[in-house]
């Protein structure tokens, strides 16, 4: 089925590589132009979306950084002359115990993870309300089904994408514009990249389609989402990429290790926990 998304105009980031990228490139395919965001430039990733024949803009951009983000979209909108498919996929984490989150990996993953997708979302639905027309689409994450150890902060911007999706459904559909939630599993990319191999043989295990996902899957599912001709009666949805992995719980640590996961930093103070109170 065509998905009709040929001249259209889009703008995705942390669109070079990964989910992102993958999902950059099944836009091209579909005859979408498209806009890249990044922090680092990656040529690469433009040379194959070009390659589709399609037109292919690289906008290096920190989304934690609002001036930054308001930017990326003004440039992609001067570039083609509108916009309309926004994909929020920018993402980073600092997995960390709980009694061990700092101030900096707190700040660094909500300024990236949720207050980016919310400044430019502000920015791009004002561009497509003055149009009354277009698409944004947000990428979650299976984290929100199936908490597991040392993923506090990640997983409450996750959420947090979620609280947004549905808000933002509901302001933008007298303007005729849609916001659905993509949400992958375990896909091998950088955020997936230090997960040790004997804990991928175990999640694996977790997964009912017993493998993980191909980057390219999630490309497929997004343009299902941002098509008008594929989806034009969803929105406030969240399609769920990931082999069934957020039907099982998650947690692959012992019960030793996870006893002993906070205890870190703590010795000297187990001193103190033991003494008496003083009397009053």
């Amino acid at each position: 089925m065509d998905a009709q998304l040929k001249g259209k105009t889009a703008l995705v980031t942390g669109g070079t590589t990964g989910v992102g990228f993958h999902i950059a490139l099944a836009l091209a395919h579909e005859g979408a132009h498209v806009a890249v965001a990044a922090r680092h430039s990656n040529q690469e990733s433009v040379a194959a979306i070009q390659a589709c024949g399609v037109r292919a803009l690289e906008i290096e951009t920190d989304v934690s950084r609002p001036d930054q983000v308001i930017a990326m979209v003004q440039k992609t909108i001067a570039e083609f002359g509108r916009l309309d498919l926004y994909v929020n996929n920018a993402a980073v984490t600092h997995h960390q115990a709980f009694t061990q989150i700092s101030a900096e990996a707190w700040q660094t993953t909500l300024n990236t993870n949720l207050a980016g997708c919310l400044w430019a979302c502000r920015e791009v639905a004002k561009h497509m309300i003055l149009r009354q027309q277009g698409c944004i689409l947000i990428v979650g994450s299976t984290s929100m089904y199936t908490p597991g150890p040392s993923e506090t902060v990640y997983r409450i911007t996750k959420m947090g994408l979620k609280a947004l999706t549905q808000s933002l459904a509901i302001e933008l559909a007298p303007h005729q514009i849609r916001v659905n939630l993509l949400v992958p599993g375990h896909y091998r990319t950088k955020l997936t990249a230090g997960i040790p191999p004997e804990t991928e043989e175990r999640l694996i295990h977790e997964i009912p389609l017993r493998r993980f996902g191909n980057l390219p899957e999630c490309g497929h599912a997004a343009v299902l989402l941002l098509s008008d001709a594929l989806s034009a009666y969803t929105t406030g949805a969240e399609l769920i990429v990931d082999g069934g992995l957020h039907l099982r719980a998650m947690t692959f640590l012992t019960d030793e290790a996870l006893r002993d996961l906070n205890c870190g930093g703590l010795e000297s103070l187990r001193g103190d926990a033991k003494r008496e109170p003083p009397l009053l």
